[in-house]
């Protein structure tokens, strides 16, 4: 079964390149391109698309309202932020706004390509140059006291498992990692989730890149 995409640009040359790009892809089928977030609304309502690739600068409503109606009226549809802007007062509001990763535009095209597989499998999916952004936010200054870590409330496993979300594994491959159940994996899942506060498994392995976290 192929990958539905729909395409949001207001840039023709970009929607060109990138129809052409998706065209060469065997597990792809573009089903639908828009100009702004509110035509991409429109078009998700009628196409049903399984990933979307929004741009966030745009007329009439920008990506990151966009984002958020499409993921409050159709939660199973992925957005996949695909844009210029690497500031963090554009990746953040995204990724709340629920965008299931944050891509530049200059991300090499097989990296793209894997990129709407991993979103749409459930991963989280960022840019190298958002990654590192993201761990240097949260960096505390020199000589700055640390306040009490919550990463201290999680199990040895549990921690485990949060590095292996912050790669972007599903429950399933984590499973096999881990050499445990797949219910297993969802129960330490759940616990994380609690004892940190977050309300999704985006939430958290946006958290452990963020806090550096990995296997």
């Amino acid at each position: 079964m192929k990958i539905r995409i729909l395409l949001v640009d207001d840039h023709a040359v970009v929607l060109k390149g990138l129809s052409f790009f998706l065209g060469t892809q065997p597990d792809f089928e573009l089903v639908g391109e828009a100009g702004n977030g509110t035509e991409a609304l429109e078009k998700v309502a009628e196409l049903q698309p399984d990933v979307v690739l929004m741009d966030l600068v745009m007329p009439e409503m920008d990506g990151i309202e966009a984002t958020a109606q499409i993921k409050r009226h159709h939660p199973s549809v992925k957005v996949l932020v695909l844009t210029s802007f690497s500031e963090q007062d554009q990746v953040l509001p995204a990724l709340r706004a629920g965008a299931s990763g944050y891509l530049l535009k200059d991300v090499q095209p097989d990296q793209l390509a894997e990129a709407i597989r991993g979103a749409y499998s459930g991963n989280v999916q960022l840019h190298p140059e958002i990654t590192h952004k993201l761990m240097a936010e949260a960096a505390l200054p020199p000589g700055k006291p640390a306040a009490a870590d919550p990463l201290d409330e999680l199990t040895q496993r549990e921690r485990e498992v949060l590095g292996l979300l912050a790669q972007g594994m599903s429950n399933k491959e984590i499973a096999a990692a881990l050499h445990i159940a797949e219910k297993t994996v969802k129960t330490h899942v759940s616990s994380i989730l609690g004892k940190l506060e977050l309300a999704d498994r985006t939430q958290a392995a946006l958290y452990a890149v963020k806090r550096g976290i990995a296997q």
